[in-house]
C-alpha cells in the first residue's frame, strides 16, 4: 500500500503558493504558469487557505467580480482538509471523493511538505494495479 510520503518522493515536493493579500488574477496567472489547478495560500510559512480554479469560476466569474480587484483572501477556502505523509493513497482518494475536492496539502508536524491532486492519486493507483497484473501474469506463465 503506497503512502502519501512515497507519492511525494516520486512526484516531487514542489509547493506553489500565494499570499492572502495577492489578487485573484495573480493566483490564476501563477496556476497557468505552473500548470496546476490550485495554490496554497500561505502567510508567514503557515497554511491559511487554498485557492482553486473552481473557486475562481464560482466566486469571481459567476458573481461578476474583477479578478484584478478581488483578493485571494476573499474567495479562498479557509477550512482546508489536509493529508499526512503516513496516510495511504486509498485513504486520501476516499476523502477527496467524499468531500468532492481535487487537492490536498500534505502537512508533517504543522509544516507544509507538498500537495497532492486527485490526478496524482489516480496515476498511483493505476500504476500499482498494473504492477500487480504483471506480477500475476509472470506467476501464471512461470
Amino acid at each position: 500500500m503506497m503512502t502519501v510520503a512515497h507519492l511525494l518522493d516520486s512526484k516531487g515536493k514542489d509547493i506553489w503558493s500565494i499570499s492572502p493579500s495577492g489578487s485573484v488574477f495573480d493566483a490564476i496567472e501563477a496556476m497557468a504558469e505552473k500548470g496546476v489547478g490550485a495554490l496554497l495560500v500561505m502567510e508567514n510559512e503557515q497554511l491559511v487557505g487554498i485557492i482553486s480554479e473552481r473557486d475562481y469560476a464560482r466566486k469571481v466569474i459567476l458573481k461578476g467580480k474583477s479578478s484584478k480587484q478581488t483578493l485571494v483572501s476573499d474567495i479562498m477556502t479557509k477550512n482546508v482538509l489536509i493529508a499526512r505523509p503516513e496516510q495511504s493513497v486509498e485513504e486520501c482518494m476516499a476523502v477527496m471523493t467524499e468531500k468532492r475536492i481535487r487537492h490536498l496539502p500534505v502537512l508533517d508536524k504543522h509544516k507544509v511538505i507538498g500537495m497532492i491532486s486527485l490526478g496524482d492519486l489516480v496515476k498511483t493507483i493505476i500504476a500499482e494495479q498494473q504492477f500487480t497484473i504483471q506480477q500475476l501474469e509472470q506467476y501464471i506463465s512461470g
